[in-house]
């Protein structure tokens, strides 16, 4: 179903805020997303708190990026929390995500759980070919690049990448159908971009091959956050 493509980023600072908007939108989301904001707000017993308010599936937004020792740590305990997807910033090397999507696996099989996916961070949809260039010495596209991180994360083991959308299709055509293609950055029609600058409709993140919809604050700021998620999900009906 359409709404199963939908992850909400609960990006607010407070357990009750998220718990809120997790109750208006069980049932019209697939997902939801807790980040940094909410995760170093509320701490790790705000996963436990949104699954009793009706959040089945979480992504832990947690972008981990250090040594492969202390990220395959880190995804362990993500795998204890009971997350269902997890990431890591591609730019951690591969034997960092290999040591994490071996740590997930492993965590997984001796809790007797399904093990969460975890996916890699490609390039920020705030930065663009411009910044990777003249900040981060990068000297290729954001295109490339993502595509070029992609492989790396295929090849280490990762179930998928983070990636905008204006890089799914080459992603997917270079990476295959089963590889997860995350996009964040989705903006329906006419929304303010903030500071994204590689963003993206979510009819044409989708036909561009996005697997899953990354969305805040067109659907949680909303004066209505259960209906513009419904028309998101209608939009994306459209094309699927």
């Amino acid at each position: 179903m359409s709404k199963e493509r939908i992850i909400a980023a609960l990006d607010v600072d407070t357990e009750e805020e998220a718990s809120e908007l997790v109750r208006k939108l069980a049932g019209e989301v697939g997902a939801f997303k807790v980040g940094l904001e909410l995760f170093n707000s509320a701490g790790p017993g705000v996963f436990r708190t949104l699954k009793s308010a009706g959040a089945e599936r979480i992504f832990y937004d947690a972008k981990f990026h250090d040594i492969p020792n202390t990220v395959a740590g880190a995804i362990r305990a993500a795998v204890r929390m009971g997350v269902w997807m997890v990431n890591v910033h591609c730019f951690g090397g591969r034997q960092m995500m290999k040591a994490a999507a071996e740590a997930a696996k492993d965590e997984a099989s001796k809790l007797g759980v399904e093990r969460p996916k975890v996916i890699g961070v490609t390039v920020l949809t705030s930065i663009d070919t411009m910044i990777l260039a003249e900040e981060l010495r990068v000297a290729d596209t954001a295109v490339n690049e993502v595509v070029h991180l992609a492989q790396i994360a295929k090849s280490s083991g990762l179930d998928g990448v983070v990636a905008s959308a204006h890089e799914a299709d080459i992603v997917r055509r270079v990476c295959g159908p089963d590889f997860l293609i995350v996009t964040p950055g989705v903006r329906p029609a006419g929304a303010d971009a903030g500071d994204q600058k590689r963003v993206m409709t979510p009819s044409d993140a989708v036909r561009a091959g996005a697997d899953y919809l990354v969305i805040g604050r067109p659907i949680t700021r909303a004066e209505d956050p259960a209906a513009a998620a419904r028309a998101i999900a209608a939009e994306i009906d459209s094309v699927s």
